[in-house]
């Protein structure tokens, strides 16, 4: 019995830290295995999308019901952070990132990626990847720096020398921080999940890990709650100064 077990646990059990499915296009060698679990991901919600909205009820139900609670619940996120005036604009691009980490963090949770052999490396979380990461958190500081510039114009770049030019190189530095804290503590916490409920399953199989990984999927909605707020709040910090001025002006 402990043979079948021990059988059937270290396939799921197993896993690779730094070995990737490569596939290359042109010059460039980019990581499949992200991709495929990407393009999952993405089609789930493209689906979901489809199924809330195509025969629309004025009570809603089942996937509808589901699909407007999400949508209530980003909506509340990016009003909490970038306030009433402010939000509209920018839900599409704060639910989007909330829902994108959303179902690849419980994707990485709850799918036995490790039962389809890949000829290297493993498919997981799309969020495990730091080059994921890293990419979602660019996107967020492009989001900023847009916001900013569109608000103020060329006045946006003003607050790398206030209140005085002393501060330039913290104000530069503050900007490569945040991404890179963005990145890594989402990279983090999903891998480190990911391995502890794998050296749990390869040490304790079937039952013991159960309340571990319930924990895993509370953080992960945990850390998609945060990365999109966090995203709100680096928006709203680059239209404060404008908004600042307004509401002065009121």
């Amino acid at each position: 019995m402990l043979s079948f077990l021990t059988s059937f646990t270290l396939p799921l059990a197993s896993l690779e830290v730094g070995h990737h499915f490569y596939w290359q296009i042109g010059n460039l060698k980019v990581h499949g295995q992200v991709f495929i679990v990407s393009w999952i991901v993405i089609g789930l919600l493209v689906f979901a999308s489809i199924a809330a909205t195509r025969n629309i009820q004025r009570v809603p139900n089942g996937i509808q019901n589901l699909m407007e609670y999400a949508l209530e619940f980003v909506r509340e996120i990016a009003k909490n952070q970038l306030g009433e005036k402010e939000y509209r604009p920018w839900l599409p691009f704060i639910g989007t990132l909330f829902l994108f980490i959303f179902v690849s963090n419980w994707s990485g949770a709850l799918v036995p990626w490790k039962l389809i052999k890949l000829p290297e490396g493993e498919l997981a979380a799309p969020t495990n990847d730091i080059n994921t990461t890293v990419a979602l958190a660019l996107l967020v500081s492009l989001a900023y720096f847009y916001a900013g510039f569109r608000k103020r114009g060329l006045g946006y770049f003003g607050k790398y020398i206030q209140p005085t030019p002393i501060l330039l190189p913290i104000a530069v530095l503050e900007d490569f921080t945040k991404p890179l804290s963005l990145s890594f503590r989402l990279f983090g916490n999903i891998l480190a999940d990911e391995l502890v409920v794998a050296v749990l399953v390869l040490l304790v199989p079937l039952f013991v890990p159960l309340p571990v990984m319930l924990l895993g999927l509370f953080t992960s909605a945990i850390q998609a709650l945060v990365f999109s707020t966090l995203a709100g709040a680096y928006i709203h910090e680059a239209l404060e100064g404008h908004g600042g001025e307004e509401h002065g002006e009121h």
